[in-house]
């Protein structure tokens, strides 16, 4: 039985998860933990993580690897949110991190941290017929959700976390009026763009995730916080957050903590969460919320599963495909064309397969630069590859990594001109697989866009056969694509370069 582990560096505490899942059946965890150990403090006074928090966040680190190396588990992916996005001295923080992980650590995008959260409470609570909102209030940013039959429609993070917010605002114990009409107003101003995209949508559900949630849920139902657990799915009103936030606003520090349901760290923070959340129900006319106790976490552990489950495909998810064909859309692609290109690459990859011998993932990054590779158009036409290369190397692609956005920039780098070179910068970045990756999936990629040279989705399919020393190619097209069949010709060099045989290319019928 496969077993994942999940790590959540966030900008208030650290969370890990161990769990194994079966498919179609529940996830059993092994063990789990939480640590404060408020990283986003001095990263939002200072702009850097001070060297004591650097040191408590390693050895919670270390402690946690020893967990994960306890349970075996098969593979574990950490990463880091909004404070980590601010520090100046990430790099440091980054390098002590992969020496008490022996992993290395993800820096990702709010959009990339909404796809988690968004898919850890729809692995543990589905909503496959319904419109959604979900809320995640967290240490350094707060991410909010619209999401529709299961899939994510639109998400933002924005700098409203509970850790950034008291910092900046909240000086006095309690805060002063003056100090709470200036935080309302900083949501306020932040949460408007957020209230206009997501227009008149009315959720069947609201759903609130994160720390702040919990507790706010547990004081509300008089729960004690050891155990939070029995409140997940639990409803709060507006009407009982907003005299609770009138309570706790008024409260010294030492008389929140005694508040049942919210901790005695929670209690430092718990004013400036309480506040967003108030806003939020307010300005999006929502009666109340849900709490639910999935997260990041468990984002991480069911995106883990369904890799080793998508592993098997070479087809981009819906979720996935939606990013890129946003992307391309947003940079002018016309998407009749990227379709075409996309499914023309997902054919060329199954019938290359002998050629290349690439593992099926691979076809998602020929997939993703088919849709992406002409972006570069919106900058110039002149060279538009190489700004293809540096829009989709700088472009926030939620569902891929690191290293799967490189992938996939360098695809669109290299789906003209000349083959890559070991002297170019961004092809030298790669490992050696990832580079024989790369340069084994251009033809096809070259392959594809030229079939819809005439950008009229002429061709209607291919048909591929394989002899010792060349490739056959057959257009099937009820119409006249001579266009198509010249240029699918002069993808003959690299077929040559790269498989070591010819490339012919006939139409049907010739």
């Amino acid at each position: 039985m496969p077993s994942y582990g999940a790590l959540d560096i966030g900008s208030n505490s650290v969370r890990m998860q161990a769990a194994e899942v079966v498919a179609g059946g529940p996830v059993r965890i092994l063990a789990e933990e939480r640590q404060v150990t408020r990283l986003g403090d001095s990263v939002f006074h200072q702009g850097r993580i001070s060297d004591e928090t650097l040191k408590l966040t390693t050895a919670v680190l270390g402690r946690m690897a020893r967990t994960f190396e306890k349970e075996g588990v098969d593979h574990v992916r950490a990463v880091a949110t909004s404070a980590l996005r601010d520090a100046r001295n990430q790099g440091e923080f980054l390098e002590q991190a992969r020496g008490a992980l022996g992993i290395d650590v993800e820096i990702i995008s709010g959009q990339e941290e909404s796809r988690l959260i968004h898919l850890g409470v729809e692995s543990s609570w589905p909503h496959p017929t319904d419109d959604i909102f979900i809320f995640d209030i967290g240490g350094g940013s707060a991410e909010l959700i619209q999401a529709h039959r299961g899939h994510l429609k639109a998400a933002f993070s924005k700098p409203l976390g509970a850790v950034r917010l008291t910092r900046t605002f909240l000086k006095d114990d309690p805060p002063t009026q003056r100090q709470l009409h200036q935080l309302d107003e900083y949501i306020e101003q932040k949460l408007s763009p957020v209230l206009r995209s997501f227009g008149s949508v009315r959720p069947r559900r609201t759903i609130a995730t994160s720390a702040t949630a919990s507790s706010l849920v547990c004081a509300a139902h008089r729960v004690p916080r050891a155990r939070r657990d029995l409140i997940d799915r639990i409803r709060i009103s507006r009407a009982q957050l907003r005299r609770m936030y009138k309570d706790l606003s008024r409260r010294s520090l030492r008389e929140r903590r005694l508040a049942p349901g919210i901790g005695p760290r929670r209690a430092e923070v718990i004013i400036a969460g309480c506040a967003v959340l108030c806003r939020v129900l307010e300005d999006f006319r929502l009666p109340s919320l849900y709490y639910s106790r999935a997260g990041v976490r468990d984002g991480l552990i069911a995106d883990l599963a369904q890799g080793d489950t998508e592993a098997r495909s070479s087809r981009l998810d819906e979720d996935r495909r939606r990013v890129v064909r946003d992307l391309a859309q947003r940079y002018g692609v016309p998407l009749g064309h990227a379709d075409k290109v996309a499914t023309m690459a997902a054919t060329l990859f199954v019938s290359l397969q002998p050629l290349h011998n690439l593992p099926e993932s691979a076809g998602r990054y020929l997939e993703a630069a088919a849709y992406l590779h002409d972006i570069g158009h919106f900058v110039s036409d002149t060279r538009h590859h190489r700004h293809s290369f540096y829009l989709v190397a700088n472009s926030d692609l939620a569902g891929f990594t690191a290293r799967e956005r490189m992938l996939v920039a360098n695809l669109c780098r290299y789906h003209r001109k000349a083959l890559p070179s070991p002297n170019q910068e961004n092809f030298r970045a790669l490992s050696d697989n990832d580079q024989q990756l790369v340069e084994r999936l251009i033809p096809p990629l070259r392959l594809a866009d030229s079939l819809d040279r005439s950008r009229e989705q002429r061709v209607s399919d291919v048909r591929v056969r394989i002899r010792r020393s060349r490739v056959e190619l057959q257009i099937v097209a009820s119409q006249e694509v001579d266009l198509e069949q010249w240029a699918a010709q002069q993808v003959d060099d690299a077929f040559r370069q790269v498989y070591n045989c010819s490339l012919i290319v006939l139409q049907n019928g010739a």
